[in-house]
């Protein structure tokens, strides 16, 4: 049984409101390690797995801020419209991969194109978003 001390090996799938598939540790067939009580978890998502069993499922709904972290106005970025390749469509709602200085990239979202600025929202693009969160617990450590 999972208790606030255990580390679980999870499948999940995240799905929006509508119910349609958002991630899903599925897709490639690679559940993930949840370990709780050293903090990489918020309070509300290990509530809801505490108490859970190996083999056992559960659906329910939480706040994407309480999977993915809470908005940080400080991850919205202002770009002028020259930083970008010629040829990347530059409109509301196209995620774009941008290099990180220590090598990786990571995804920014383009909430406004206005004039020579571009807005960048560096935040997980579900984080305001009420979410519905499949789990099916596979192993349990204590």
């Amino acid at each position: 049984m999972i208790s606030k001390d255990s580390k679980a090996l999870v499948h999940f799938n995240v799905l929006l409101k509508d119910g349609s598939a958002a991630d899903s540790t599925r897709v490639d067939d690679k559940p993930v390690w949840f370990v709780l009580g050293d903090g990489s978890l918020t309070d509300s998502l290990e509530s809801e797995l505490i108490g859970m069993h190996q083999g056992e499922s559960k659906k329910f709904e939480i706040a994407g801020s309480d999977l993915f972290g809470p908005s940080n106005p400080d991850n919205i970025h202002f770009m002028d419209i020259d930083q970008f390749p010629a040829d990347v469509k530059l409109e509301e709602g196209v995620i774009i991969a941008f290099e990180q200085m220590g090598g990786g990239s990571i995804p920014g979202l383009l909430r406004e194109v206005k004039g020579h600025s571009v807005k960048v929202d560096f935040n997980h693009p579900l984080a305001d978003q009420d979410i519905i969160l499949e789990v099916e617990i596979i192993e349990v450590r204590t």
